[in-house]
């Protein structure tokens, strides 16, 4: 399989990681969009959300669980973090390994994007 967050797993690219347990590990983005950008992924390959079973759901509940935790140890529980899933091509999937974005240090608003509407959306 070549794929990059199993390729961290392994341990064979080198990853700033900031948590792991048996079930997830969690590192640094590469490419931070806020002062504080985690991913977590879980060892077990899953490609995209839409591939999760039933089966999985303990795990994508403690990918979120973990999010709490390292938000509490890093000391932005209070404050506030956001914490993402992207799926596929349009929702903004690069990594086709699930992962979880944790972001923090920084006031965030909503939506995330502002974007000019070419058209009023009544036309």
């Amino acid at each position: 399989m070549d794929c990059l967050f199993c390729k961290i797993i392994n341990k064979e690219i080198p990853a700033d990681i900031i948590y792991e347990d048996d079930q997830v590990i969690a590192f640094n983005d590469i490419n931070p969009q806020a002062p504080t950008h985690a991913l977590i992924i879980p060892r077990k390959h899953i490609a995209t959300l839409n591939d999760i079973s039933s089966e999985d759901a303990a795990l994508v509940g403690h990918m979120v669980k973990t999010a709490s935790t390292i938000a509490e140890q890093m000391g932005f529980d209070q404050d506030g973090y956001r914490t993402v899933f992207n799926c596929n091509e349009h929702g903004g999937q690069t990594v086709y390994h699930i992962h979880l974005h944790l972001l923090a240090g920084k006031p965030m608003g909503w939506p995330p994007y502002q974007e000019t509407l070419k058209k009023p959306l009544d036309q």
